[in-house]
C-alpha cells in the first residue's frame, strides 16, 4: 500500500541502509577492531544458528505520530509504508502452523495501521500465549479514534510495552519531542485506570528505556527501581518491568554518532563490553522479524539494514519453517550492541 512519495522514501531508505552498512563494515573495523563474526569465532562459535521459533515480530508499518531521535526504524508521520491485510493473514497462518507462542507487533506506531484492530482480533483466535503491542503511549492521545485503546488492549489481554526514555520531562522530550513526557504520563495513568501495570494485575505493562546519548544503559534492575520510585511518588503510576535496551549504531542513532563525533568511541565501548554469555540468548536465535511488506529478517535491526534471512524462504507468503531452521543468522558490526554488557533484546537484558 504505497504511493509515489512512499516509493521515493523506500528508495532513499534502501540507499541509506546500504551506505550505513558500508560505513559500519569499514573504517575502524578494518584496521583496529575485530569484526563481529571474528569475535564470536574467537569464542568458539562458528556462526549463530536459530533455536525453536518462539516469537514472530511483525512490523505493521513505519508510520508514526512521533519522530524520535534514537529511532532505528526512522519512523515518522511522513512514512506511508503500511502492511496489508493480505500480508497480515499470511502472518496469522504462520503463527498457527509454526508453534510460535508470541506475536510482537511493532512499527512505527502499529496502532496507526488501519487494519490493526482486525489483526489483533484475528490473532487472538489463534491462541497465542503472549500478545505484545509496542505502543509509544502518545498515540493513545493523538486523536479521538485512539482514546479507547486502553480498553481495547484490556479486552484482548494485550501485553503493552511502551517506550519511556526517562522519568524526567527534560530528558524524555529531548529524545522524543516537546510535550511527549506529559502525554506519556497521561497515557500511563489511563492504562493504570483500567488495571494495567498494577502489582497483582495480569494486564502486563512494561516500559522500555533507551539511553539518550552515546553511552550504554546502566543496570536494568537498578534503573527499574528508580523508575518505579519516581513515577509512583510523582504521578501515582505503576508498571511491571523495565527493559533497558542498548541503542544500536544504525539509522538515526548512527547519524547522530557520526555528526556528534562519537562514533568511534561508541563502537569501542560496544566491542570492549562484548560478553560471550550474551551470545546464548540473543533474540535472533528465537525470533523472526517480518517487515511491513512481508520480507523475513533475523531481527528488526537487520530489517532496517535490509539484511534478509539467508534462506530460500525469505518472505512470509512462502514461509518454510524447516528451511528457515537450517539457516545461518546474518550478522554485522551492529550486532555488538546486542552482546554488550548484560546483552540487549526487545525484552531487555538477556543475562
Amino acid at each position: 500500500m504505497v504511493n509515489s512519495h512512499s516509493l521515493h522514501k523506500q528508495g532513499k531508505a534502501l540507499a541509506d541502509a546500504q551506505n550505513q552498512l558500508t560505513y559500519l563494515s569499514n573504517g575502524i573495523f578494518k584496521s583496529e577492531l575485530p569484526s563481529f563474526r571474528e569475535r564470536i569465532q574467537q569464542c568458539g562459535v562458528a556462526e549463530l544458528r536459530p533455536r525453536n521459533l518462539e516469537i514472530l515480530q511483525v512490523n505493521l508499518g513505519y508510520m508514526c505520530n512521533q519522530v524520535c531521535a534514537h529511532c532505528h526504524v526512522d519512523a515518522g508521520p511522513d512514512r506511508k509504508e503500511i502492511m496489508t491485510k493480505e500480508t497480515m493473514q499470511s502472518c496469522l497462518n504462520v503463527i498457527s502452523q509454526s508453534g510460535a507462542h508470541t506475536l510482537d507487533l511493532t512499527g512505527g506506531a502499529p496502532e496507526m495501521n488501519p487494519n490493526f484492530r482486525w489483526f489483533v482480533e484475528e490473532a487472538v483466535k489463534v491462541g497465542i500465549q503472549d500478545f505484545i503491542v509496542r505502543s509509544n503511549l502518545t498515540i493513545i492521545l493523538a486523536n479521538k479514534s485512539y482514546y479507547d485503546l486502553p480498553d481495547f488492549f484490556k479486552e484482548h489481554n494485550i501485553h503493552v510495552v511502551s517506550s519511556m526514555p526517562h522519568w524526567t520531562k527534560g530528558k524524555t522530550d529531548t529524545q522524543r519531542g516537546n510535550g511527549v513526557f506529559d502525554k506519556s504520563i497521561k497515557a500511563l495513568q489511563m492504562l493504570n485506570s483500567v488495571g494495567y501495570g498494577l502489582p497483582e494485575s495480569p494486564l502486563r505493562l512494561d516500559l522500555v528505556y533507551n539511553p539518550s546519548g552515546a553511552f550504554l544503559p546502566g543496570d536494568q534492575k537498578s534503573l527499574e527501581q528508580d523508575f518505579k520510585q519516581v513515577l509512583l511518588a510523582d504521578f501515582s503510576i505503576q508498571f511491571h518491568n523495565l527493559f533497558a535496551i542498548t541503542n544500536l549504531p544504525i539509522s538515526r542513532f548512527l547519524d547522530y554518532l557520526i555528526a556528534s563525533g562519537n562514533y568511534e568511541d561508541y563502537m569501542y565501548s560496544l566491542v570492549e563490553a562484548f560478553n560471550p554469555l550474551a551470545l546464548q540468548n540473543v533474540m535472533c536465535t528465537n525470533t523472526l522479524s517480518v517487515s511491513w511488506d512481508g520480507h523475513l529478517f533475523d531481527c528488526d535491526f537487520n530489517q532496517m539494514l535490509h539484511l534478509k534471512v539467508s534462506s530460500s524462504s525469505n518472505h512470509i507468503s512462502d514461509f518454510n519453517l524447516e528451511a528457515l531452521q537450517k539457516r545461518s543468522i546474518v550478522v554485522s558490526q551492529h550486532c555488538y550492541g546486542c552482546t554488550a554488557g548484560a546483552g540487549s533484546s526487545c525484552q531487555g537484558s538477556v543475562i
